[in-house]
């Protein structure tokens, strides 16, 4: 018996040895076993953009009509979709209400088209990045009517380090008053150009020189005093010369000391750009410019030097008192803010504010959009708060850097207006605001 298995399994070792090999032929190389396939990947979610892509094809699909059988090509399947997305654009279009067609439309159009100015010398409405070229260019074109005007407001508005020009101006001061009490003595209408005072607190400061040149100082080269004959010749110095004229009005030289004592540096005035609208549901909606966001390098510093004390607190405990303290902070980054007051009627005043400006501007500003100003009111914050402390600043109120605010009558006298008016009521807003209506965008 063991034989005879033996004999089979030497049988079944020859028939799977694979073909046969002479020995003169060279020697093949061993057959590779095939590889084990490696294990399938699990199949990944399909993600959600996925879902509702499939979604809308299995749509679009039942609507078609069964009878044709669809192309299998990869170009008509293309021409099939461009097709389909045509006509729903075009379906859309039609269907479309006229109301969300403007929405659609509106939706990425800004509440304000930026921050602007008015310039207190032209009364031109500028743009916020162009209002320091503009107030520069009215100042110099006022040398022509005015020139000591103009001089005084170069020395006030463009200086802004404010301790430097209130020291010049002391001292500049003090020249006109040691001519208005010493008229005939000349060396107190001779100011030396190096001298040293002069140097550190006026001819730094601009605007001052032409204030000089005003008033009818003459550049002069005169010889050094204490010299003689020769050295004179070598050593000359230049000075600010008063002529004698001048004594003969010494009021007026009086009159322009006090201006360039008095004077405050000239700003431009925050245009509120006052817009009414129409009732509108999309009230709450705000799309702010980035003007109303945007940081000069000082603030940016300011900003920074916020964030590592942010940093370095965050590791100790903190009282009430400092987290509101910080949260002020974080409201003092808005320079501006955009406010809406609805009224009872629906219609929406819009303004621009400075962000720091006390809620009592707000009041003044309904004030004078109303036809009768001495109609009492209430305004409403957006927490149904009453805002009754006008002294408050809009960023303590958290109305920054936009807010919606509600109007509410005095019932009693709205009542007697309405018996006055013989049932007959009107809007309470003036007339040339009704004329100009707006639709929120």
């Amino acid at each position: 018996m063991r034989k005879f298995f033996q004999e089979i399994k030497t049988d079944l070792k020859f028939k799977t040895a694979g073909p046969g090999q002479k020995l003169s032929e060279p020697s093949r190389a061993p057959r590779e076993r095939p590889k084990a396939e490696a294990a399938p990947r699990p199949r990944q979610a399909p993600t959600d953009e996925a879902q509702m892509a499939a979604a809308a094809a299995l749509a679009r699909l039942e609507l078609k009509p069964k009878g044709k059988a669809p192309s299998c090509s990869q170009e008509s399947i293309k021409n099939q979709v461009r097709k389909e997305l045509m006509a729903e654009a075009a379906a859309s279009e039609k269907g479309l209400p006229e109301e969300e067609k403007e929405q659609e439309e509106g939706a990425a159009a800004p509440s304000v088209s930026g921050v602007y100015f008015i310039c207190p010398l032209t009364g031109d409405i500028v743009r916020k990045d162009e209002k320091e070229k503009h107030l520069r260019e009215a100042i110099q074109a006022h040398f022509s009517v005015d020139p000591v005007a103009a001089s005084i407001m170069e020395i006030h508005t463009f200086n802004k380090d404010r301790e430097k020009v209130r020291l010049g101006v002391e001292t500049m001061a003090k020249y006109l008053d040691n001519i208005c009490l010493h008229p005939e003595e000349e060396k107190y209408r001779k100011i030396k150009l190096q001298n040293k005072v002069f140097q550190e607190r006026i001819s730094c400061l601009e605007g001052t020189h032409r204030f000089f040149q005003a008033i009818g100082f003459e550049t002069k080269t005169l010889p050094a005093p204490g010299q003689d004959s020769s050295e004179q010749q070598q050593q000359e110095e230049q000075y600010y010369v008063l002529g004698e004229g001048a004594l003969e009005r010494l009021e007026e030289l009086r009159a322009c000391r006090e201006r360039l004592l008095r004077s405050e540096p000239l700003r431009v005035q925050l245009h509120r750009q006052p817009r009414l609208f129409r009732p509108s549901h999309r009230a709450e909606r705000f799309e702010l410019p980035p003007d109303f966001y945007a940081l000069s390098a000082e603030e940016l510093r300011r900003e920074q030097r916020l964030r590592t004390e942010a940093v370095e607190k965050a590791s100790m405990l903190r009282t009430r008192a400092m987290r509101e303290k910080e949260e002020q902070r974080e409201m003092r980054k808005y320079n501006y803010t955009l406010l809406r007051v609805r009224f009872p009627d629906g219609y929406i005043l819009q303004g621009t504010f400075y962000a720091r400006e006390s809620v009592s501007v707000l009041y003044d500003f309904v004030r004078e959009a109303l036809r009768d100003d001495w109609l009492p009111f209430e305004l409403l914050g957006p927490g149904g708060l009453k805002l009754t402390d006008e002294n408050l600043a809009f960023n303590e109120c958290g109305l920054v850097p936009s807010a919606l605010l509600s109007l509410c009558w005095d019932a009693a006298v709205m009542a007697d207006v309405e018996a006055a008016a013989e049932g007959q009521p009107r809007c309470p807003l003036r007339a040339e605001l009704l004329a100009d209506v707006h639709t929120l965008p």
